[in-house]
């Protein structure tokens, strides 16, 4: 595994490729995090927040729409990232 290897520019193509969403915004927030307790010490790649809305996640419950972007994020997750905070909401 390396640490801190994914950028949100990466994550947010996959997410576009995989759900075609009317939008998505995803953000590296792990300067934000350093020195906090299990913090890798990367300066990017470990935190991060993404903003998604489209039509496939119409119908679907909050946790399954969040299991939708994991699911979809499954092999970048596994580079590095520490933690993601989803906003997933349908059109």
């Amino acid at each position: 595994m390396t640490t801190g290897s994914v950028s949100a520019s990466q994550m947010q193509a996959v997410l576009q490729q995989a759900l075609q969403p009317e939008s998505v915004i995803v953000t590296d927030d792990t300067a934000d995090h350093i020195g906090h307790a299990g913090h890798s010490g990367a300066p990017t790649g470990t935190h991060f927040t993404i903003q998604i809305r489209g039509r496939c996640f119409n119908g679907l419950s909050h946790v399954q729409r969040h299991r939708l972007v994991y699911d979809v994020l499954r092999d970048l997750i596994p580079q590095g990232v520490h933690a993601l905070a989803i906003k997933a909401e349908p059109v």
